[in-house]
């Protein structure tokens, strides 16, 4: 399906494919039609997705079968009053419902917005609000429920409410939330699907998929992409990942995260390759994929370098990893030992990728250049990557710079003005817009240096975001909250380094004057205080209690003395 959308699929070295890498975009390119339907009418018998639980369900569904599913339910979206241009929320968790409420949004021309199981009452009423959320598509899990039912009366959009049950494949659910809408009944029972003329669906400079991404001074902006959007993961799965036609991909993500539409969705099926997707609910241990590839014959597995840690650590010498040909990394940076540990044991190597919620992916290894463990790779295809200092000036070799991306004009030209696979915009937000986008470039907000060969390597956030397992955790988030503890008087919040996580959020806070430091109870009500009131993966698994923060003259908290602080400790 990829030789569709490219002028040239196949080149002979890294030079070539930068140079000739070229997309033909359809007119009104829309991913759900396009490519979708495109596969179910020439492949009907062809794997899209297989789905198995730790329970023992497992459920194969061919792109014909994903087509049938998807228009079933956006007869059933329609229904519940879901138009061009209105934006859905999907708290699906691994749920096989997502891909195809994904695909039925698409076919309606909505906006789907991709969330966390794990939000709280006060962050989905935020969401709710910051962009009209008009119907919410969730798991039927009690936490889950009981937030998004007491986020409704501040969330005056919100017109629908609809679930999936958590177990199973369509088994009934006993006790269905009150005022909720059954997603199979309801899909089940839907009108036949209408056909829509492309031009009332979708056009390329239309909204199909956003992202709320974390900050550190202010709430979570949402990142906002076209319908180009798919065609800039053909480089991710074909290029970086190597999926196979008719392979089967595992890549180590929830639906919620940006990580799924990187690997477990559009450049995989444009590649015609199935998505594997583990749905478990036990206590996640990292080694049960490992069984999962042995037993399905997985062809390509991505997982962030934190799960590649925890396997090296556990005994694989019962592993058949025969039926693997590749595997990738992205979301932070990989050590050499754990590269070196992992080819020994599985024969590969681990290509490591960069982007974010905002890109596709933007640097990687590509296939025949050497691999440096630990380095991003290099720059892809209509990303003109840069390293900017301060002063808006390009820095040389060995000196690290803002990674930014230069907004090529003739890229641009020949796209109808858009960028496919870059972010559109920080939806409702100008101002955050400038500032990602001015002077002729995006700034990632990353920091990094370049070496000689022309490698990147990553550095870390120029602002104050931690990436902690792969999590996106913006400290004004985490601080917002502490600051509602009555102990706290004024906090800070930093990444710490973390052998096995990378980062993990410290709190450093002066208490207020009745409370005394030194008191482990203090500590874990603290944190239990955070894993209530927002995302659980965000709460400070380190508190250190001061006197006092280090400020600037005006005042400013000075985060990075905190962290040079905790480097030299770590460093002793």
């Amino acid at each position: 399906m990829e030789e569709r959308f490219l002028e040239k699929t196949e080149f002979e070295n890294y030079k070539d494919f930068v140079k000739n890498y070229k997309l033909k975009i359809p007119e009104n390119f829309n991913f759900a039609y396009d490519v979708m339907d495109e596969i179910a009418k020439n492949n009907p018998d062809g794997k899209a997705l297989v789905w198995t639980n730790d329970e023992g369900d497992y459920l194969e569904i061919t792109f014909a079968k994903m087509k049938e599913l998807s228009d079933a339910a956006a007869s059933f979206f329609m229904e519940q009053g879901v138009k061009r241009g209105d934006f859905v929320m999907l708290i699906l968790q691994r749920r096989y419902e997502f891909w195809i409420s994904m695909l039925a949004l698409h076919k309606i021309g909505a906006v789907a917005i991709p969330a966390t199981h794990m939000l709280k009452k006060e962050d989905i009423v935020y969401r709710n609000n910051a962009v009209k959320i008009k119907m919410i598509v969730a798991v039927n899990v009690p936490d889950v429920v009981a937030n998004i039912n007491e986020a409704m009366a501040e969330s005056p959009t919100v017109k629908s409410l609809v679930f999936v049950s958590p177990f199973g494949i369509d088994r009934p659910v006993e006790n269905p939330p009150t005022g909720w809408v059954d997603f199979t009944a309801g899909c089940k029972n839907a009108k036949p699907f209408p056909v829509l003329p492309r031009s009332e669906v979708s056009s390329n400079g239309d909204y199909m998929l956003g992202y709320f991404t974390s900050g550190t001074t202010s709430h979570p902006k949402l990142a906002i992409h076209d319908y180009l959007y798919p065609l800039g993961h053909i480089t991710t799965a074909k290029y970086w990942q190597h999926v196979q036609k008719g392979g089967l991909h595992l890549t180590v993500a929830d639906s919620g995260w940006a990580k799924t539409s990187w690997g477990r969705l559009y450049g995989q099926w444009i590649c015609e390759t199935a998505l594997f997707v583990y749905d478990y609910h036990a206590k996640f241990k990292p080694v049960d994929f490992l069984h999962q590839v042995q037993k399905h014959k997985i062809t390509t597995f991505c997982a962030p370098p934190t799960i590649y840690r925890f396997l090296i650590q556990e005994d694989l010498s019962d592993i058949d990893f025969s039926s693997l040909t590749h595997c990738s990394t992205a979301g932070e940076p990989l050590s050499e030992e754990v590269f070196n540990k992992w080819k020994e044991i599985t024969g590969l190597e681990i290509t490591e990728g960069f982007g974010q919620s905002e890109t596709t992916v933007s640097l990687f290894n590509f296939e025949g250049e050497k691999i440096k463990p630990g380095s991003i790779g290099k720059p892809c295809p209509y990303y003109n990557v840069c390293l900017l200092d301060e002063n808006n000036e390009e820095v040389g070799d060995a000196i690290v710079g803002q990674l930014c991306f230069k907004l090529d004009m003739e890229t641009f030209a020949s796209t109808n003005g858009r960028f496919p696979g870059l972010v559109c915009e920080y939806y409702g937000e100008p101002e955050k817009t400038k500032e990602a986008f001015h002077d002729g470039f995006y700034y990632t907000g990353d920091n990094a240096w370049r070496d000689e060969e022309g490698y990147y390597w990553f550095v870390g956030r120029c602002d104050d975001v931690i990436k902690c397992s792969g999590y996106r955790i913006g400290t004004f988030e985490v601080e917002s909250v502490l600051m509602k503890h009555p102990a706290v008087v004024e906090c800070a919040v930093t990444g710490a380094p973390d052998p096995v996580r990378g980062q993990v959020v410290k709190a450093t806070i002066v208490l207020a004057k009745d409370w005394k430091p030194g008191n482990a109870e203090l500590v874990k009500d603290i944190q239990r205080f955070v894993k209530e009131t927002t995302a659980p993966y965000k709460y400070p698994r380190i508190v250190e209690f001061v006197e006092a923060l280090p400020k600037t003259t005006s005042g400013k908290i000075m985060r990075k003395a905190i962290r040079a602080n905790d480097a030299e400790k770590n460093n002793n």
